[in-house]
């Protein structure tokens, strides 16, 4: 049996390798083991004692590994979040995402390095990370950069940071809708100055 051939009811540690290497260049067998024995990932194990990751496995992996080179999590912390975060059945995986916007793997990957996508707890998206790839493509479609898209999410940042401020969540909620709403009619109002 190699170690990159999909094995019958799940992939094996190869084959879970060489879809993880694309974006995590650094992964190696090792790194997946060792994920594993610290309880990360818990692939299904043959008779014979080979390792089978479900898709679900991968994207918990793609998950562990994105928190650790993007937000510098510590395993226990990443291993909280996972067992904290019930599968959502109306919550994506990173295939099913994929799959509904077109998005390469390597794109989807930029984008989480520039901050304008982020996984949930056991590398889950929701709807509203589809309306965000779109207007995304949208936006780059009419010449929008890279380095535009990072302002947006650094302005959005920017907003989070003084809305945690408040403490009461329904406050929270209709200051982010106030805010959003604010901003279209200072960016309105800058742009009829300017003409």
């Amino acid at each position: 049996m190699t170690a990159g051939r999909p094995q019958r009811g799940g992939l094996s540690i190869g084959a879970v390798l060489s879809q993880l290497r694309p974006e995590f260049p650094e992964v190696s067998i090792s790194k997946i083991r060792f994920l594993e024995a610290e309880g990360l990932v818990r692939p299904a194990r043959t008779a014979s004692g080979y390792r089978q990751f479900s898709v679900a496995d991968v994207e918990r992996l793609r998950f562990v590994l994105s928190a650790q080179r993007d937000r510098y999590l510590p395993l226990k912390v990443i291993r909280e979040q996972l067992d904290a975060t019930p599968v959502d059945s109306s919550s994506l995986s990173r295939v099913e995402l994929l799959a509904q916007t077109g998005f390469s793997a390597e794109q989807l990957s930029q984008l989480e390095r520039d901050g304008l996508l982020r996984a949930g707890p056991g590398g889950r998206f929701t709807a509203d990370d589809i309306t965000a790839l779109r207007t995304i493509r949208t936006m780059t479609g009419l010449g929008v950069e890279r380095e535009h898209l990072r302002a947006v999410r650094a302005a959005a940042d920017h907003e989070v940071v003084l809305l945690k401020s408040f403490s009461d969540p329904e406050t929270v909620r209709e200051l982010a809708d106030l805010f959003t709403s604010l901003h279209t009619l200072l960016v309105r109002a800058g742009l009829r100055q300017s003409s």
